[in-house]
């Protein structure tokens, strides 16, 4: 069982690497970050062709009463936590996958918990780092479904794993 969650760690992180590269996080990034001003001016409304339906009616009447920095808030990621989260997320996964690694290799129950620990925390933040940034990157929704069902089943098979150990 420690070797195919290992394996599966691996596919997991795979799947993660590559939502990484195709997310566009770097070339948000690279842009200049928005001038207050320009944040706070609301962007222009594009309204669609036909009778507006009554959601969006609803929708624009609580919209009016919105200040600038919650419209602006609502166009830009949060800036700290998102730099934190991103090296959270992937440090943290590097390091419980070499714990558990440890761990398929010589049966030490610490290592497994350690790992396990490690690969709750990297759950955690890898969701922070989803949240964040979700309004301003384009997510595949494809490789999120494979690489966040992957890390919940890594997190479940590491949970048995590590209960069932001995040593």
């Amino acid at each position: 069982m420690a070797i195919a969650v290992l394996l599966l760690w691996a596919l997991t992180a795979s799947a993660g690497l590559r939502l990484l590269f195709t997310s566009g996080l770097g070339r948000a990034k690279a842009g200049a970050e928005p001038t207050r001003a320009a944040a706070e001016t609301p962007e222009p409304v594009t309204v669609p062709a036909g009778p507006p339906a009554k959601r969006d009616i609803r929708r624009a009447e609580r919209a009016r009463f919105d200040t600038p920095e919650l419209v602006a808030s609502r166009t830009r990621p949060v800036g700290g936590l998102r730099d934190v989260v991103e090296f959270t997320h992937p440090a943290c996964a590097i390091v419980g996958l070499a714990f558990w690694m440890g761990y398929a290799l010589v049966h030490n129950r610490a290592l497994a918990w350690i790992a396990f620990g490690l690969a709750a925390v990297t759950a955690c933040a890898g969701l922070a780092w989803f949240l964040s940034n979700r309004k301003s990157t384009l997510f595949s929704p494809r490789l999120i479904a494979i690489h966040g069902s992957g890390a919940a089943l890594t997190f479940v098979l590491a949970a048995l794993t590590a209960l069932t150990a001995r040593g």
